[in-house]
Formats: structure tokens, sequence, C-alpha cells
């Protein structure tokens, strides 16, 4: 999304809802947040890829639901008053995703966001779209899109091996 150099899309305000995973600050495109919910019961998905947490009813839907913690490598933590659930539609595809907390809606300028450092590498670098530069803090900018595509593309290969 960043990677662009016109001009007229680095100076637009962008809405983020930051979230953190451990002392790591993260943040992801409002428009693609569904709801924010507290955690409830999710049921086990046998067979399902490492970081899926299974599956959770959210009225009526069927919605897979991701470990972020596990997803990137972070050792596990217990579940407290704090950790969250949070809804994401990306073009039709729900996804739940848990985070530790919550933090803020943020407004941002679009020339805030940089690019992420050439250091960052390993499987998860593809997640990260960008870095945001706050006052006296750095949030990484996620690429829900690509975190949704590929849950989606492993749960599917799961399902197909098993019928």
């Amino acid at each position: 999304m960043f990677e662009s150099n016109n001009d007229a899309k680095r100076d637009d305000l962008i809405q983020l809802v930051s979230f953190n995973l451990g002392s790591e600050e993260f943040g992801i495109d409002i428009l693609k947040v569904q709801e924010i919910n507290r955690m409830v019961e999710i049921t086990r998905v046998p067979q399902a890829p490492h970081y899926v947490e299974g599956v959770i009813n959210l009225r009526g839907k069927v919605i897979p639901v991701i470990d972020l913690r596990t997803k990137f490598g972070l050792s596990s933590k217990e579940r407290d008053k704090n950790s969250r659930i949070v809804v994401c539609d990306v073009k039709g595809d729900i996804i739940g995703m848990v985070v530790d907390a919550v933090s803020e809606v943020l407004r941002i300028p679009g020339s805030t966001v940089e690019p992420p450092p050439a250091i960052v590498t390993g499987a998860d670098r593809h997640y990260i779209s960008g870095v945001v530069k706050l006052e006296g803090r750095l949030l990484l900018f996620l690429d829900i899109s690509r975190i949704a595509s590929d849950v989606h593309a492993e749960v599917e290969n799961v399902e197909s091996m098993t019928i």
C-alpha cells in the first residue's frame, strides 16, 4: 500500500486500529476491521495449521480465528481481561485475530509511514507493509489482506487433504 511514490497518497490521512502483541505495537487499516470482541470460547479444528486457534460463531456465521502471537513466532501468553479478537473483513473473507490488547484508533498522515527496513526478514516479512513513525514510538503496519489470504489458503489445503 505504501510502496508507491505518489505524493498525493502519502498526504492522505490513514486510520489505523492499533493493538499490542507483547511489547510490540501493530496497526491495521480500520476499513478492514469489522468489530473488536472480548474473548469468547473458541472451538478447536482438528489438523488446522498450528496458529489457527479454531472457529467462533459470530451471529450465525462461523469464522476462523488465528493467534497472531503464534503466527509471528512469539511466545504464548495467558489470555487476560485485555485480550481481544479483532474481526476483519478482507474482500468478503472474515477472519478473527487474537491480540493481547487493542490500544486506540489513530488518524495519521500517509507521510508518517515508511517501507519496512531491509533488516526485517523472515517468512513473515511480507505481512508488514510499513513502519509508522509516531511520537516516541514505532508501529508495524500489517497487511491484513496477505495474512487472511495465507490463512485461507492453508486452511483449504488442510481441508483438501482430509477429504
